[in-house]
């Protein structure tokens, strides 16, 4: 298991969990409950569930319910950018802005700021359009775990 580390975390929080929740299916190849992708990512399954939910209202994963019910990819991993699932989990993650009186200066201030990171998160989603799911998994040791150090 990997542990998440906040001051390396790009985006939404989330972002990272849908990542490793998204290799987690792409791996088995079938339907995982969210309770096995939970433990695979080090994450409560509620939480998980709530990023899968996100997922699947763009269209990346299927959820199937029932005894046998679980998620599936909805698209090939080599189909699915970094970027469908920064929006994905980005949407979900905004809420509504909170305003402070601070002045004419401090109001122009706040566009530019606001300005800035609006174009600093459109040069992120064009740079993440550039890999998939299968890109990221290419460059995984998934063997790693199981070396023995000599």
């Amino acid at each position: 298991m990997s542990t998440i580390t906040k001051g390396m975390a790009i985006g939404p929080p989330r972002f990272a969990i849908a990542i490793h929740a998204l290799v987690w299916l792409t791996q088995s190849g079938g339907v995982l409950s969210s309770s096995i992708i939970a433990s695979q990512v080090n994450s409560h399954a509620t939480f998980l569930r709530r990023v899968l939910q996100s997922l699947a209202q763009a269209g990346l994963v299927e959820a199937r319910e029932g005894r046998e019910g679980g998620y599936m990819l909805g698209k090939a991993s080599c189909e699915i950018s970094l970027a469908d699932v920064y929006i994905a989990v980005k949407a979900e993650c905004t809420g509504a802005v909170v305003e402070v009186d601070c002045g004419e200066t401090g109001k122009q201030l706040d566009k530019v700021l606001e300005k800035l990171l609006a174009d600093a998160e459109q040069h992120t989603i064009a740079y993440l359009r550039q890999f998939s799911i299968a890109d990221v998994m290419a460059r995984v040791d998934f063997f790693a775990d199981n070396r023995v150090d000599s």
